[in-house]
């Protein structure tokens, strides 16, 4: 039975207590895991800040050379891998396996990262000293990771603060334990010392967190989740003034003008909502087609969202897995209902499908009003409310009106114009004729309260390093 991950093996939590982890898509049990305690949390970071002063010392090619051994130990598991996800999260195969192809790719592009930490000299601009920046790793990191992409959220985490020098502990969350503690057992035969990544899954997650996050040795709280969670953390992490990076939530626009080709933007559309089946922080949130389109942009999405196959997510043919757990079906169908009450009309899906488990149907909705609930918050399902526009002003006033800024989507044929209004749209990221960003090769992060730091490309590595500045004369 999985237990907690320290210093290179595995323990039971100090109190022995376990808690249930549950496939979505039939209710039963699949495993119970340690659940972690602030003794065990404060155990870990002593494991990690044991083995700091070390890998910190480690070549910057040896590390490069673990993370890309972890790389190849990922894709030649990711049948197995992809199948534990599935389970555990629910999402369908093909979405699994695609999200362990771009985990490991964090692994890859980091190992390649790891030897490139150059520092900078200059001559400061009044010639009496020269400027020596060097760069060294941050220290012991705090990293807690979300549902929704267990590997991914949790590699793009680890491969930078690896390649930077730090050492970690990682809560996962309390739905998906058994991907993150794989991914322990696959570090350490890669070649990651013992101590260096430690996990701790835990249902106790605020206490946990917050052990850790007053413990003197902990120095970078990596997070990714709901803006809410990540204003309480913003909150703990000030206590000691740790460093922090934010990736969290989202309420992507998807913007459709009367001159784009209707056949790529609805391809776009179904990649942005419904990868993962719509739970994502990137699923396009809400859809913006220009009057003259609006109607059979929507036809045509509704039709793609209806042939979609729904079931468990290792099943065979299926497309569309079931959602986390009940209360995430619960708040989709909420939102859904509060949109039609006011007027909104569902073109297909809408409701619960006649399957056991936790389903909801692909739906697509027009007519919807600006009050509904499922234009201001996060939906985080198979749901695509469609909303027209008359012309590119109004179209860049309703994306922005949000205090998210994480991603957009525009979609026009004209090249002038969909570099124009991607300057106006208050976002970090933004599809221009793309459903899909993500890239570990890319800076990925929002603006706005979706978030602080950036993810993935060259600038995620800085977010495990501190520069450190030397005056000199010779």
């Amino acid at each position: 039975m999985p237990d907690l991950f320290i210093g290179g093996r595995t323990v039971p939590a100090s109190d022995r207590g376990r808690f249930e982890v549950i496939d979505p898509a039939s209710g039963e049990v699949l495993q119970t895991v340690a659940d972690g305690t602030a003794e065990d949390a404060i155990a870990a970071v002593d494991a990690a800040a044991k083995a700091a002063p070390g890998w910190a010392a480690t070549a910057p090619r040896e590390r490069a050379e673990i993370l890309r051994r972890a790389y190849q130990l990922m894709i030649e598991g990711a049948d197995e891998l992809a199948r534990l996800i599935a389970q555990e999260n629910g999402k369908a195969l093909p979405d699994a396996l695609g999200e362990v192809a771009y985990a490991a790719e964090f692994f890859r592009w980091y190992s390649e990262e790891a030897v490139r930490v150059l520092g900078t000299l200059g001559t400061a601009p009044s010639v009496t000293n020269k400027i020596l920046v060097q760069y060294r790793p941050t220290g012991v990191c705090v990293l807690v990771t979300p549902w929704n992409f267990p590997a991914a959220m949790a590699t793009r985490k680890i491969g930078p603060a690896l390649a930077a020098g730090c050492t970690m502990v990682l809560k996962p969350a309390s739905d998906t334990p058994l991907t993150a503690l794989a991914l322990a057992r696959l570090l350490a035969a890669a070649g990651v010392p013992d101590g260096v990544v430690n996990v701790v899954p835990a249902r106790r997650s605020g206490a946990v967190v917050s052990a850790m996050l007053h413990d003197d040795r902990v120095r970078k709280l990596s997070f990714t989740g709901s803006t809410e969670v990540g204003r309480l953390l913003l909150r703990e992490a000030a206590d000691k003034v740790v460093n922090v990076s934010m990736e969290l939530g989202g309420n992507a626009p998807f913007l459709v003008f009367a001159d784009a080709d209707l056949d790529a933007a609805v391809e776009g559309a179904m990649i942005a909502k419904m990868r993962n089946a719509g739970e994502a922080c990137t699923a396009a949130n809400r859809f913006y087609a220009q009057a003259p389109v609006a109607g059979e942009f929507a036809r045509r999405l509704a039709l793609r969202m209806a042939a979609l196959k729904l079931g468990p997510g290792t099943t065979d043919g299926v497309q569309v897995g079931p959602l986390v757990n009940p209360a995430a079906v619960d708040n989709v169908d909420k939102l859904v209902r509060d949109a039609v009450d006011r007027g909104a009309r569902v073109i297909t899906g809408g409701g619960r499908p006649d399957l056991r488990g936790c389903f909801y149907e692909p739906t697509v909705l027009t007519e919807v009003p600006p009050g509904a609930a499922l234009l201001r918050e996060e939906i985080f399902g198979p749901v695509a409310p469609v909303v027209s526009f008359d012309d590119e002003d109004e179209a860049i006033r309703l994306a922005n009106d949000t205090e998210y800024g994480l991603v957009a989507y525009v979609y026009t044929g004209d090249l002038a114009r969909g570099l124009r209004v991607s300057e106006r749209l208050e976002a970090g990221m933004i599809g221009l004729n793309r459903g899909l960003v993500s890239d570990p090769a890319a800076p990925f992060g929002g603006v706005k309260q979706s978030g602080i730091g950036r993810e993935g490309g060259h600038e995620g590595i800085l977010d495990y390093l501190e520069a450190t500045y030397i005056a000199a004369s010779w």
